[in-house]
């Protein structure tokens, strides 16, 4: 009986609890999903370079020290022969003038803004008359060791400042020979020397106060590529005796330089030269004497070309007088804007315009000489 009424309990308890699990499950607490937290980001702001205390050079266009910006610029005589190579110090020039002197050679004469590093620039070589006029252009203390009979009316003038090898006040100052050259490829100047003999010589050295550069830059945030332009890879001046090239560069935008059958290095750093900015002036000229001294026309004005990554365009020049600075024009007659940098100005005289050529390579350059 007992057994029975046992059986009877766990029974009902069974049924209770049955009846109890068809109710309402309890709910799992829901789990509490989190938003991410969004993080602002805080406006990053980007550096404003007011360039303080600088200024633009009149020779770059780009930005230096604005109290080197204020110096006169230095006009130096490279000799650049052969027996000449390789030059010093000439890779720190922000313009390279190469002018045809007697014997259908060249000679350079590179413009400095800041020489105050160099402990060597040259080989130093003589002056020519028409060369003081384009240093003129640039208000420029102008170096050289020694003169043709033509330049010497032109060195005498008070307006010119000049330090001349063959001057005994300042030659043994300024300039040195270098024992491993021969004369007259061994005569060098340095920046120490250089500034004692302006010291010497009580020049000015800052710019005039009416000088109002030379070149038109672009600005900062622009860029002349001369779209319209022929193509310019390569480009032949048309010198006969050094026979020189400039070989454009698309990754750096620049323009190397080679002469002599070989890259043009700068024995100061081993650098080859290169420029942004190749300008062609055809100018007029005329023997002086019998023994092949020129008279290059500086104000004669006329054609010549403007060349920069890997375009050229045609221009023309004009000067209003001596002194001043030749200005370019494009084809519609406005004054052209040349990119910031280091510029190369090729002066060739007019009758051998024929001489000038630009190339798509180096291959074609070559090809055409052979067949020359």
């Amino acid at each position: 009986m007992k057994k029975r009424m046992l059986c009877v309990v766990l029974a009902t308890c069974m049924a209770v609890t049955a009846i109890a699990g068809c109710g309402k499950k309890k709910e799992e607490p829901k789990q509490e999903v989190k938003k991410e937290e969004v993080k602002k980001e805080e406006p990053v702001e980007e550096p404003v370079d007011t360039h303080e205390g600088q200024a633009k050079s009149y020779l770059s266009g780009q930005w230096i020290d604005e109290n080197q910006a204020k110096k006169r610029p230095l006009a130096i005589m490279i000799g650049n022969t052969s027996d000449a190579l390789p030059q010093y110090g000439i890779s720190s020039a922000d313009i390279i003038y190469e002018v045809p002197v007697e014997g259908a050679y060249t000679r350079l004469m590179a413009i400095f803004q800041d020489y105050s590093a160099l402990d060597k620039i040259g080989s130093v070589r003589s002056c020519r008359h028409y060369f003081l006029y384009f240093a003129k252009e640039f208000d420029a203390i102008y170096a050289h060791y020694g003169q043709s009979i033509y330049a010497e009316p032109l060195l005498a003038q008070e307006d010119v400042n000049n330090l001349s090898g063959l001057d005994g006040s300042v030659g043994s100052i300024v300039f040195y020979r270098d024992a491993n050259r021969k004369a007259p490829h061994n005569a060098f100047a340095s920046a120490e020397g250089i500034n004692a003999g302006i010291e010497k010589k009580g020049y000015r050295t800052e710019l005039s106060e009416d000088y109002k550069g030379h070149y038109q830059f672009a600005e900062d945030d622009q860029e002349v590529t001369l779209a319209n332009g022929e193509d310019a890879q390569v480009v032949s001046p048309g010198y006969v005796v050094n026979k020189p090239w400039f070989v454009y560069n698309a990754n750096d935008g620049l323009y190397y330089r080679y002469e002599f059958k070989d890259k043009q290095i700068d024995g100061a750093n081993e650098q080859q030269l290169a420029v942004k900015n190749i300008l062609i002036q055809y100018c007029s000229w005329s023997n002086k004497d019998e023994n092949g001294y020129l008279d290059i026309n500086t104000t004669s004005g006329g054609e010549g070309a403007y060349i920069t990554n890997g375009k050229m365009e045609k221009v023309t020049w004009t000067k209003a007088n001596e002194n001043s600075p030749a200005r370019y024009f494009d084809e519609s007659g406005n004054e052209i804007t040349i990119n910031q940098g280091k510029t190369w100005v090729c002066i060739v005289q007019d009758t051998y315009k024929d001489r000038f050529h630009v190339y798509q390579s180096e291959e074609e350059l070559q090809q055409a000489r052979v067949a020359e």
